[in-house]
């Protein structure tokens, strides 16, 4: 029977024309949808987003998923696909994956990532593998894989780093050091000398020219 903007009693062992369906045939799913403040039941075939199939001896219901972010379940604590933008890892929807997992975009699911083990301490402070010789140098630290991804895809966090580091000895022991020139900071000294040098080299230039005539 069909009671106007209700649903069609389709399935139902026994249907009222204000709540809808009551029971259900033996293989279809119990379904008590909610419209704004009235609700009635459906029987279906499989049941909607957010709810699983229960199946009882009295009759089989859909029963909603308890889990957040969940848009199906295999039973009330285990989701088996969650809703968009969310992973699924062990029944559970996460916007992003927990510690030691690895996102797989195209299943949406939270795999088995790459683990690595602890930083090593800073290594010496070094520059063209030396020790000296240099105000600044890198100093680098390591860390193993130590469980390898599920996926070859899936890429290891970074295993070793450097950094900018001050060398503890600057100046190799027995070498041999040029000292820059220093700078005259007297400018008006400096133009002096140069223009008595040239009086004196232009004095000589006349004095020879003379002895030779």
């Amino acid at each position: 029977a069909s009671y106007g903007p209700n649903p069609i009693c389709k399935g139902c062992l026994s249907c009222s024309k204000d709540n809808g369906c009551i029971r259900c045939q033996h293989k279809l799913f119990f379904f008590l949808r909610r419209e704004g403040m009235r609700q009635y039941g459906e029987c279906l075939h499989s049941c909607p987003s957010g709810y699983y199939g229960l199946r009882t001896p009295d009759m089989n219901r859909c029963s909603r998923c308890r889990i957040e972010n969940c848009d199906s379940c295999f039973s009330r604590d285990f989701c088996t696909k969650c809703k968009t933008g969310f992973y699924s890892h062990r029944g559970r929807c996460f916007r992003g994956c927990p510690p030691g997992f690895a996102a797989l975009e195209e299943l949406m699911e939270c795999v088995e990532g790459c683990e690595v083990g602890q930083w090593t301490e800073w290594g010496t402070c070094s520059r063209n593998n030396k020790t000296c010789g240099f105000k600044w140098g890198l100093e680098t630290r390591t860390r193993q894989i130590v469980k390898k991804p599920a996926k070859d895809t899936i890429p290891c966090p970074t295993i070793a780093e450097s950094r900018r580091c001050k060398m503890a000895v600057r100046h190799c022991p027995g070498g041999k050091h040029r000292r820059r020139p220093a700078k005259t900071k007297d400018k008006k000294k400096k133009k002096k000398n140069l223009m008595e040098r040239a009086q004196k080299q232009h004095s000589i230039f006349l004095a020879t020219d003379k002895t030779s005539q």
